[in-house]
């Protein structure tokens, strides 16, 4: 799986990303949200067992094995220029314009 990644996405993860180690995890959340699942990009510390490394330029991304199944083997990952948030595309599917990081690293 790869992310083509724009300019102002990898400049906007990688000042999320900071100083502390971490990765980028694509991730499609279900829980609390009141609908069938949104995708988010949780920033976690570490790889969990199963997890599947992405190829995303420069940034250290990941998905769970599990959750592969939810997204194209390639895709496209662009900030908002205006808002806080990415969109997620590829070739035949929008996934969203809306997609928020969350980061989940312990202190």
């Amino acid at each position: 799986m790869n992310i083509q990644i724009s300019p102002l996405a990898e400049q906007r993860l990688t000042q999320i990303l900071g100083d502390q180690p971490g990765y980028i995890k694509l991730f499609y959340d279900t829980e609390g949200c009141g609908c069938d699942g949104i995708t988010v990009l949780k920033i976690v510390s570490a790889p969990d067992n199963g997890d599947i490394e992405v190829q995303a330029g420069n940034l250290p991304f990941l998905v769970s094995g599990q959750q592969a199944i939810y997204f194209e083997e390639s895709m496209r990952l662009d900030a908002d220029e205006k808002f806080p948030s990415y969109k997620l595309s590829s070739e035949s599917t929008f996934y969203s314009n809306n997609v928020k990081t969350r980061d989940v690293r312990l202190s």
